[in-house]
C-alpha cells in the first residue's frame, strides 16, 4: 500500500527519491548536522531542483496529496530541514488568508526565501490548540504581544514565525485567539535555540512587549482556532507519511542486517523466531499505511471526521514507531544505536515522531472524546 497510487504522484514520488538519493547521502546527512542541521544549499534545491516547496500550496495539483508523498521521501532519507514547518504548515495556514503580507510570504516560501515557524503552544499547556496564554493587546497603530511559547520546531532557522496568541476571551475559551505573523528578530522576541534528540532544531520562545503592525493579523481576530486545527491535522498526516518512511527504511535495514549477519552457520534471517518478529513489523508499517491512507481521503471531511481520522492515524503511528524501532535496534544488537549506523538516527527520528503534536495516549483521549460529542449532537 503506497500513500498516494495515481501515475502523477508516483512519478513525484521517484523523482523525490532519486534526487535525495543523489543529494542527501547519510554522509551528506552527517556533515548537515555537523554545520548546524541546515543546508542553504539543499533548501534551494527544494525550491528548485526539485520544486517541492508549492506541492500544497493553492493550484497545486494533487495538493496535501503531493505532499504526503514527499513527506514519505523526506522520511526515508531522515532529511533535517524544516519541510513540514514551512511547506506544510506555514503554507497552510499562509493559503488560507487573502491579505498581501500572506501573500507576499507564500511567494517567498515558493521562491525558498521564506521559512516559518509555528509556534502554537503556550509553556504551560501541552497539544491543546485552544489553552493560550500568550495575550495581544490593541495598540495605536497594531498590537503588542507578551507570552512564552514552547518546542518550536524550526525557529533557529525560521524567518518568520506564526504565532497564537489570545486577543480576548478565557485562556481556553475557543473563541479569541488569532495568529500574527512576527519577523525571527522583531524587538522583543528571544529564541532560546537547542536541538531534539533527532538532531533536528527547536526553541522556547519569549515574547516581551512585542510590537506588530496591524496588517500582522492573519484574518479576523479571535478567529484562527478553526484554521489552526484544520492545519495541525493536515500537519499529522504528513508527520505520518514522514513516519512510514523512516519506519520502512527500519525493517529494510533489519531484513539487511539479518540476511548478512550469521550465528550458528546461517544467517539470522534463517531462524523462525527473527522472521516472525519481522513478519510482526511489516504488519505494523502496513496498519499505519492503511491509517494513514483513511486520514489522507478524510482531509476534506467535516471538522470531526477529519480529527478522529488524524487522531486515529497518530496513535497507530505511535505504537507502530516504538515497535518497529525498538526491535530494529534489538535485531541489530549493540551497533543498532552507533553514530556510524543509520539505524541509530532512524530510531531517534521515531522517537520523537512518537510524541510530535500529540501522544499516542493524547490522541486516543482526543478520538474518543470527539466520538461522544459527536454522539451528543446526534442525540
Amino acid at each position: 500500500m503506497t500513500v498516494a497510487p495515481d501515475e502523477a504522484q508516483a512519478l513525484l514520488r521517484h523523482a523525490a527519491s532519486q534526487y535525495l538519493r543523489a543529494n542527501y547521502s547519510f554522509g551528506r546527512r552527517r556533515a548537515i548536522l555537523a554545520e548546524g542541521g541546515f543546508s542553504p544549499s539543499v533548501w534551494s534545491g527544494f525550491a528548485s531542483d526539485l520544486a517541492i516547496l508549492g506541492a500544497a500550496a493553492p493550484g497545486a495539483d494533487g495538493g496535501v496529496a503531493n505532499a504526503m508523498v514527499v513527506m514519505e521521501e523526506l522520511g526515508k532519507a531522515l532529511v533535517l530541514e524544516p519541510y513540514l514547518e514551512t511547506a506544510i504548515i506555514g503554507v497552510g495556514l499562509l493559503r488560507r488568508h487573502d491579505a498581501p503580507l500572506a501573500r507576499d510570504l507564500l511567494a517567498g516560501v515558493l521562491a525558498g526565501q521564506v521559512r516559518t515557524a509555528l509556534a502554537a503552544f503556550d509553556a504551560s499547556t501541552r497539544y491543546a490548540l485552544e489553552d493560550v496564554a500568550t495575550i495581544a493587546r490593541r495598540s495605536h497603530d497594531g498590537w503588542v504581544i507578551d507570552g512564552k511559547k514552547s518546542v518550536v520546531m524550526g525557529a533557529p532557522t525560521a524567518t518568520h514565525l506564526l504565532v497564537s496568541a489570545r486577543t480576548s476571551g478565557g485562556q481556553r475559551d475557543r473563541d479569541g485567539i488569532s495568529l500574527f505573523v512576527i519577523p525571527h528578530g522583531a524587538s522583543g522576541v528571544t529564541c532560546h535555540d537547542y536541538r531534539l534528540i533527532d538532531g533536528r532544531g527547536a526553541a522556547d520562545i519569549v515574547l516581551e512587549q512585542v510590537p506588530v503592525t496591524a496588517d500582522a493579523l492573519l484574518g479576523d481576530a479571535g478567529a484562527a482556532l478553526p484554521v489552526l486545527e484544520t492545519v495541525m491535522d493536515e500537519a499529522i498526516a504528513a508527520l505520518c507519511a514522514e513516519a512510514l518512511g523512516v519506519m520502512r527504511r527500519m525493517l529494510d535495514d533489519t531484513i539487511a542486517h539479518t540476511r548478512q549477519r550469521r550465528q550458528f552457520g546461517q544467517a539470522l534471517a534463517g531462524f523462525q523466531s527473527l522472521q516472525h518478529r519481522m513478519v510482526e513489523m511489516f504488519m505494523e508499517l502496513e496498519q499505519s499505511a492503511a491509517a494513514v491512507q483513511i486520514l489522507t481521503s478524510s482531509l476534506d471531511a467535516d471538522a470531526t471526521e477529519r480529527a478522529r481520522a488524524a487522531s486515529a492515524a497518530k496513535a497507530t503511528i505511535a505504537r507502530a514507531a516504538r515497535f518497529i524501532g525498538q526491535n530494529a535496534v534489538q535485531l541489530h544488537g549493540g551497533m543498532g544505536m552507533t553514530e556510524e549506523l543509520p539505524l541509530g538516527h532512524y530510531f531517534r527520528r521515531a522517537t520523537v515522531i512518537e510524541n510530535q503534536f500529540g501522544s499516542r495516549d493524547y490522541h486516543i483521549a482526543r478520538y474518543a472524546r470527539l466520538g461522544r460529542d459527536a454522539g451528543g449532537a446526534n442525540a
